[in-house]
């Protein structure tokens, strides 16, 4: 009988204890007291476990450099690259679906916005410098304006502006008038009488300049329409026109000293720096003002759609871009860890989810572990509780 009895009490007392681990999964109360160990051992203790679960967890397992290790295989380049290509495929196909108003939309605020108040800023900060697209301009003159040479139309059609716009023939007859001063009319008479020589000297003083001077003047001043078609005969009589359109046919900046060409390519330089810092704003908003951006969103999206050179350079930017991330994330991801960390929370984590589990749902988890271990410890007490029982039998025979 011991050795019998033994192994029943061996096995079942195991069997409890290990179930008492778990059950009861709620307090027992009788006449208003708690029965002792109820509930089970793990539902009684389940914060304090979720504590240390956490402890362990955070301490050992999931520490800040394991955690660095983690992030740095997560983000490896290789698949950021694929991430990034795939997020770039899918913003370009999205382009392309129901979508695409609201994204052309948004591209002709970015536009306007970039146009409008960064594009002056930054031209008036840059124009600032003495760099200031130096060599641009330096080039565009050199390429452009420097070897620029007129077609004899097109020196016509200036000879013509010239002379119709810019000094017709009342324009000459005012500059006359102007010129023909007191003064000047004096100083005219006085160096013919005194600079001039053989003929010219007798007919400067005996007959003057002074006259014919004040004469000339006063024609120009009583008779406007009649000095202005003197004027227009003489421009059509000296061939004023022809020579014009001669001299801006041949005309080249290449024929001047080199000097001269290079204070004009500086001066070119600097009025363009100058009006950039001082009308280089005001150009900007009128052009701004003048543009659909809206129609302009919307080509540049369909140019970027059908665009082939486009989705051949997503591999190369996602490499790219890829490549950024892995040197900013060598440099500082000890301490973006550290500044994840208190945001991931990952011990109240940890435990929150071990107190919301279910005392039921841990005890199907656990077992489900360490099934075969709880079973070998409950044979184990079967075991021992022969071989006691055994003994005393031996004991008893003994005595």
């Amino acid at each position: 009988m011991p050795p019998l009895l033994g192994g029943v009490i061996g096995y079942f007392t195991n069997d409890l204890a290990i179930t008492m681990l778990f059950r009861p999964y709620r307090p027992l109360k009788v006449g208003g007291l708690r029965l002792p160990f109820t509930p089970g051992l793990i539902p009684r203790n389940q914060n304090r476990l979720a504590q240390r679960i956490s402890d362990s967890i955070m301490g050992s397992l999931l520490t800040p450099s394991e955690l660095q290790k983690i992030t740095l295989r997560l983000l490896a380049p290789e698949r950021v690259k694929m991430v990034i290509q795939w997020l770039l495929e899918l913003a370009l196909e999205q382009s392309r679906g129901p979508s695409a108003d609201s994204s052309a939309q948004v591209l002709a605020k970015v536009l306007r916005d970039l146009v409008n108040q960064a594009l002056p800023r930054l031209s008036l900060a840059l124009s600032r410098r003495e760099s200031f697209l130096k060599k641009q301009l330096n080039q565009i003159f050199d390429e452009v304006l420097l070897g620029l040479h007129l077609t004899e139309d097109q020196s016509e059609k200036l000879a013509d502006w010239v002379l119709e716009v810019v000094i017709p023939p009342d324009t000459l007859r005012m500059m006359l008038i102007d010129f023909l001063t007191d003064r000047n009319i004096q100083t005219l008479d006085l160096d013919l009488r005194e600079k001039t020589s053989g003929t010219y000297w007798v007919i400067a003083n005996l007959f003057g300049a002074r006259n014919a001077l004040f004469r000339l003047r006063s024609y120009c001043i009583d008779d406007p329409v009649g000095s202005n078609q003197r004027i227009a005969e003489l421009i059509v009589a000296l061939g004023i026109r022809r020579r014009l359109v001669e001299w801006l046919s041949s005309f080249s900046l290449q024929s001047l000293p080199m000097s001269t060409v290079r204070q004009l390519r500086r001066n070119f330089r600097e009025g363009v720096r100058s009006y950039v810092q001082d009308r280089g704003a005001q150009v900007i908003e009128k052009l701004s003002r003048s543009v659909d951006w809206d129609e302009s969103a919307t080509i540049l999206l369909n140019r970027l759609r059908s665009s082939a050179a486009v989705e051949e350079s997503l591999a190369l930017v996602s490499q790219d871009l890829a490549g950024i991330l892995e040197r900013y994330l060598e440099r500082d991801i000890e301490k973006l860890v550290a500044q994840a960390l208190p945001i991931l929370n990952l011990d109240q984590v940890i435990m929150d989810r071990v107190n919301a589990t279910a005392p039921e749902d841990l005890e199907t988890a656990i077992q489900g572990i360490v099934r075969s271990e709880l079973k070998a410890i409950v044979a184990l007490g079967g075991i021992l509780g022969v071989l006691v029982g055994v003994l005393q039998s031996v004991i008893l025979i003994l005595r």
